[in-house]
């Protein structure tokens, strides 16, 4: 059984080495083997068959039976996946610990400053600039949250709206008349509208790394952007709070 060089890469990715691969691979061929026949189908040295077969079950890719000569089997791939994904976020959650209890009070200590990003845009033409650089970058999620004051900017932005990458899925969520906003949704590559009865502010999160924020009430008083992952990451929390309490369209 030949698999291809990006599985195999994506097999070494995940934590198995060039025998293991052939072992398990060998499993998935046959079905189930003695370790002898495993070393000669995936011609794996049988001085190492044993310590290959003992490192895929410790892994979850091979079980074993209990008879004699032991008979080894495959998990399932999506199974032994699944398990190795486990094993992962199991060990980053540990690597995060070790970080937050050991180097953040260190970080704390010496009272660093963190330089993040952060612009004040003044005058519509900044706005519109910047915000043309943020959609354009656009990979893959853009979120709008658009208050009745910012209708001006969003008419604006109609066209630059048009220029986003077609793989982008787009959120828009406004706020006041819904027809006020219809031309948006005709004329953008919008996936999904939403309308609230109000919104004290509003901005558009570009896929969970910058954000401009449109802040007023019946005009906008203040218009910001940044790449500050804290700010970012809690105005994305603040949208997805607001788009699920809002009405689809």
């Amino acid at each position: 059984m030949s698999i291809s060089e990006n599985t195999r890469v994506t097999l070494r990715e995940m934590g198995l080495n060039a025998y293991e691969i052939d072992a398990y691979t060998a499993l998935l061929e046959e079905g189930e083997l003695t370790a002898m026949e495993i070393s000669q189908k995936a011609s794996v040295p049988y001085s190492k068959i044993y310590e290959v077969l003992n490192s895929l079950k410790e892994k979850g890719w091979v079980k074993s039976s209990e008879s004699r000569p032991t008979r080894y089997y495959p998990v399932s791939p999506v199974e032994a996946a699944a398990f190795t994904k486990l094993k992962i976020e199991d060990q980053y959650h540990r690597w995060e610990q070790a970080v937050a209890n050991e180097l953040q009070p260190l970080y704390e200590k010496r009272e660093l400053v963190e330089r993040a990003d952060i612009l004040m845009l003044h005058g519509q033409l900044a706005v519109t600039a910047k915000l043309e650089e943020v959609l354009k970058k656009a990979t893959k999620e853009i979120m709008v949250a658009a208050p009745e004051f910012a209708l001006p900017i969003m008419t604006a932005a109609e066209s630059l709206m048009n220029s986003v990458k077609k793989t982008v899925n787009v959120k828009l969520m406004v706020a006041g008349k819904t027809d006020n906003w219809l031309f948006l949704k005709k004329s953008a590559s919008v996936s999904e509208l939403r309308v609230r009865d109000h919104m004290f502010g509003g901005g558009v999160i570009a896929d969970g790394k910058e954000a401009m924020l449109f802040l007023g009430e019946n005009k906008p008083s203040l218009v910001i952007w940044s790449n500050h992952v804290g700010l970012v990451g809690f105005a994305r929390e603040y949208f997805q709070f607001l788009w699920d309490t809002s009405a689809a369209v």
